[in-house]
């Protein structure tokens, strides 16, 4: 299994566990504080269980050899994808430092994974 796997995996559950362990304040940073139950529910599952599961797809090569690079060039997918909406929206207005990390964080993500792919053509 490719390295760029295991690390992207291991920063998607460390963002999907800090959003279960702190809901309220995980998107602070961002001026969206999660004041009512319902946001915060949405924290978790957005950022807490989505952020889990996929650290879990990316890692599941491990259980099921077969699977090949598959899961790992569909988080590249989803977060080129996370990526591109970004940049849409910095086109529209100009965004701030946190969602400018998130935005060179998801490309990287994104480029490691399919950079290390093993079974790309």
């Amino acid at each position: 299994m490719p390295i760029a796997n295991i690390v992207v995996a291991a920063l998607m559950i460390l963002m999907g566990l800090a959003a279960f362990a702190r809901p309220r304040q995980f998107l602070v940073p961002l001026g969206l504080p999660a004041e009512t139950p319902d946001a915060r529910n949405e924290v978790q599952a957005v950022y807490g269980g989505f952020g889990v599961a996929i650290g879990a797809v990316l890692l599941a090569p491990i259980w099921l050899p077969a699977l090949g690079d598959g899961p790992a060039l569909v988080v590249a997918v989803a977060l080129g994808g996370m990526a591109f909406g970004r940049m849409i929206g910095a086109l529209r207005e100009r965004i701030g430092k946190v969602p400018a990390l998130f935005l060179v964080l998801e490309a990287t993500g994104a480029a490691i994974l399919i950079a290390s792919a093993e079974t790309l053509p």
